[in-house]
């Protein structure tokens, strides 16, 4: 059975179109919440699209298919979308009879105060793991003595430890701090989709993690701008309980915005998760700590150190790594991407050695959003979307992860402004729990290429499912119940002949 659209599509599978037609019948709604007002928009169609309806969730993309027949109708104070009283939800449900939820958005959680001013809590913490070389994964943590060991014992069974790994150790100051030993040491060979047992220094408590597996079908944790809030804890949460390989994150991390410490309740905060499964990262700007005398990510450098190494990189803050049968680019939104620089001669070398045999799936993560239709942060991605978008298009890249903007949007695939059936989906998920709080002011009228956009906490879900097709779904904190509130089923490009890899393939 064909699962997928046309190239290039990003529709869902027949057979949940068909339901969604039983479930919905004649008639759509998209809801929209701000802080400020409830709004429903009421739509007549016989036939919803797939990409309208998601999963039994009406997505906004249902007003963007419908909108241009209907009749207009009176816009928010603020110029937002169109807006009826509460008693009009009520009539949809009585009289329509359309089996939709309205979401009601919980109010803002505060800041966890996760930091001890007397330095580090434990002898050894903020464990945390990250894929390496080819079947081995880095395990880095924190002692509060320098003396302590750079050495980690793991094994298959829970304390038979019949492996061992001595890496290295280093701190680093930052006017009137100082951290705490910082170590790192590299495990491997190691099996795939395996759980292995481990203890850091030779002390303290036993973890585990679980390497991902050889082949398809493999899950991404996506999440960006996480810091340290209530709804940071609900988010990882969320994260945790479900069954993920490896996690992406598009950076801004701790929001410690120079305050050091935060860097370390940030560590114990995601210990839970990191230290389970690889956890990796790219920069967001609010890492960028710049004073003179000390190098703008001395702190996430030093801490977050990512296997760019072993991908060619000169640089922590852009790399690569192949995970099953997926080719993922961690690029640097705040390193510079000019046709001279070394970020754009790495990427074009990078690109130029994918097997899409071997790997048939390209991704790219970065902070700053190149398509965007919130008012927040307008444009910022702008010029490096310029530089390397063609490079990215043309090597056939399946999906680009943003965060920045604290918000959720999906576009459609997309090429220099435009939509393209060999374009790039572009996803934006700068929603993951930070201090600033939620990015809620959208462009009016919505872009007609923005296909779901919602200010709201959550993160994604990125399954390949196998070469060809994938499901993607956002999951909202609703109520710190994570609900499906987006999601499509997408076709690689290396299986429609759109990217160059894909016809060196033929």
């Amino acid at each position: 059975m064909r699962i997928a659209s046309p190239p290039g599509s990003v529709t869902a599978p027949p057979w949940q179109r068909e339901q969604r037609r039983k479930v919905f019948g004649c008639s759509s709604f998209s809801f929209h919440r701000t802080d400020s007002q409830l709004s429903v928009l009421v739509h007549s169609t016989h036939q919803p699209t797939a990409q309208a309806i998601v999963g039994g969730v009406v997505s906004e993309a249902a007003g963007a298919s419908s909108s241009r027949s209907s009749k207009k109708m009176p816009t928010t104070a603020g110029g937002g979308t169109p807006f009826f009283p509460r008693r009009w939800i009520l009539f949809a449900y009585l009289v329509l009879g359309v089996n939709a939820a309205v979401y009601l958005r919980p109010a803002a959680r505060p800041l966890l105060n996760l930091v001890d001013q007397n330095g580090l809590e434990n002898e050894i913490e903020q464990v945390r793991v990250s894929l390496a070389a080819a079947n081995h994964m880095r395990v880095s943590w924190i002692s509060s003595s320098s003396n302590s060991p750079s050495s980690v014992q793991y094994g298959t069974s829970p304390g038979k430890y019949e492996s061992s790994a001595t890496g290295s150790k280093l701190n680093y100051g930052f006017l009137l701090y100082k951290s705490g030993t910082i170590h790192g040491a590299v495990l491997g060979p190691l099996e795939n989709n395996t759980v292995y047992y481990y203890k850091c220094g030779g002390m303290g408590k036993e973890f585990s993690f679980k390497t991902p597996p050889a082949n398809l079908p493999v899950t991404f944790a996506v999440v960006g701008d996480i810091g340290q809030t209530g709804w940071t804890v609900t988010t990882l949460e969320h994260v945790q309980k479900s069954t993920y390989d490896v996690l992406l994150f598009a950076g801004d991390l701790s929001y410690a915005d120079y305050y050091q410490p935060r860097w370390d309740s940030f560590g114990r905060l995601v210990e839970p998760s990191a230290s389970s499964r690889p956890w990796m990262v790219t920069e967001g700007n609010h890492e960028i700590e710049r004073i003179p005398l000390i190098s703008s990510f001395r702190a996430y450098n030093t801490r977050w150190r990512m296997p760019y190494e072993e991908s060619g990189s000169d640089s922590n803050l852009y790399y690569s790594f192949d995970v099953a049968g997926a080719h993922v680019l961690m690029l640097g939104s705040y390193a510079d991407f000019g046709q001279r620089s070394p970020q754009y001669k790495w990427l074009q070398a990078d690109l130029a050695r994918i097997d899409r045999k071997r790997t048939p799936w390209l991704i790219a993560v970065l902070h700053a959003p190149w398509y965007n239709s919130n008012e927040a942060h307008r444009n910022e991605g702008d010029d490096m979307m310029k530089a390397i978008e063609s490079l990215l298009q043309a090597a056939g890249t399946d999906l680009l992860f943003a965060g920045h903007v604290h918000a959720y949007e999906r576009w459609d695939r997309m090429f220099q402004g435009k939509k393209d059936d060999c374009g790039i989906v572009h996803i934006t998920i700068g929603d993951g729990g930070n201090r600033e709080g939620l990015a809620t002011k959208f462009l009016d009228p919505k872009p007609e290429n923005s296909l779901f956009r919602e200010a709201s906490f959550g993160h994604g879900q990125f399954k390949l499912v196998n070469s060809t097709h994938a499901h993607w779904s956002w999951h909202r904190n609703d109520d710190d119940q994570a609900k499906i509130a987006d999601e499509l089923w997408i076709q690689s490009l290396s299986s429609t002949g759109c990217s160059l890899a894909s016809k060196k393939m033929r």
